[in-house]
């Protein structure tokens, strides 16, 4: 006998701001006990130190969660000079103090480095598996492993201030990129040592900054429901973003509302403007209504890849 399952049949994605002290898990299983949401799935972890955009996507969203996993970033960080910690964060020890002191000229030299495409060695303290097991796990047992450097890209970097020991950078970079390591190196390029104490994500694809919405606010509308005696989704649900803003940068394929059928059904068909490997957004009809991602096959065709379950 199949399980059902729990909660409701809603899609979308909510930006939450996550808060600061708190694991990306933990934000997300709120968000979804608020919407009461029967699946949910975040698109890309952030430390427990870091705040800002994290994009919880709920029902058949989760479907795409991964295309955000891969979007660009960017990130407003403050990094504590002087101090370097085992963790290259202000959640760890400190391992090493040094002397500030370096020229502006030498700052901008350093920053330069940084900026397009480099190679990074990701931190013992990322989340990244190694033989089955995320390396913070070894990390904590005082265990390194070998790591392979993997291509970024750091599209802008933008020097924000100096105050004291404190420097605040503006960082757009690619899928992957490990802002803890970055100042990390930064500040042995430097010579003095650094750490991040602040890290704020206030982009992820396109998304808008000022849609972001945090668990206490969700949670305010939850009361302020229950005060009003209507259904908190009828609250909540208005925060909601359509689930195919999460593939929004591909190629629209819309079809005639006699494909439905066709394409639900999982049958390659004939469509205009196909390129070979790109994958594209489905919509049916004059009113668009997203269906899913398909892209071409060998027969020049357009076979769906990946599709949502649509209800009455």
């Amino acid at each position: 006998m199949a399980r059902r399952q729990k909660g409701r049949f809603i899609n979308g994605i909510v930006l939450l701001d996550k808060d600061t002290g708190m694991s990306s898990n933990h934000a997300l299983q709120r968000v979804k006990r608020f919407f009461n949401a029967n699946k949910a799935g975040h698109t890309g972890a952030l430390d427990p130190l870091a705040t800002g955009m994290l994009p919880v996507c709920l029902g058949e969203a989760t479907k795409f969660s991964q295309h955000l996993l891969d979007s660009d970033k960017r990130y407003t960080v403050i990094a504590k000079l002087g101090q370097r910690t085992d963790t290259s964060d202000s959640d760890g020890e400190v391992v090493q103090e040094r002397e500030v002191n370096f020229t502006d000229e030498q700052l901008q030299t350093a920053l330069e480095h940084f900026r397009g495409d480099t190679m990074q060695v990701p931190s013992m303290f990322s989340a990244l598996k190694y033989q089955g097991q995320p390396l913070y796990k070894y990390a904590r047992e005082g265990i390194e492993v070998p790591r392979e450097a993997r291509p970024i890209t750091v599209f802008e970097l933008n020097f924000l201030g100096l105050e004291g020991d404190e420097l605040t950078l503006d960082i757009h970079c690619s899928k992957g990129t490990y802002i803890r390591t970055i100042i990390d190196d930064l500040g042995e390029m430097l010579g003095c040592g650094a750490h991040v104490i602040m890290l704020r994500r206030t982009q992820v694809a396109t998304y808008p900054y000022d849609r972001m919405v945090s668990l206490a606010q969700l949670e305010k509308l939850v009361d302020q429901a229950k005060e009003q005696g209507v259904e908190p989704s009828d609250l909540l649900d208005p925060l909601l973003l359509p689930m195919d803003t999460a593939v929004s940068h591909f190629a629209e394929v819309n079809l005639p509302q006699a494909m439905l059928e066709y394409v639900m059904r999982g049958q390659a068909i004939q469509a205009p403007g196909l390129q070979p490997d790109e994958l594209v957004r489905i919509t049916i009809g004059d009113a668009k209504q997203f269906v899913g991602i398909g892209s071409m096959n060998n027969d020049g065709l357009l076979a769906p890849k990946r599709l949502v379950v649509l209800r009455d």
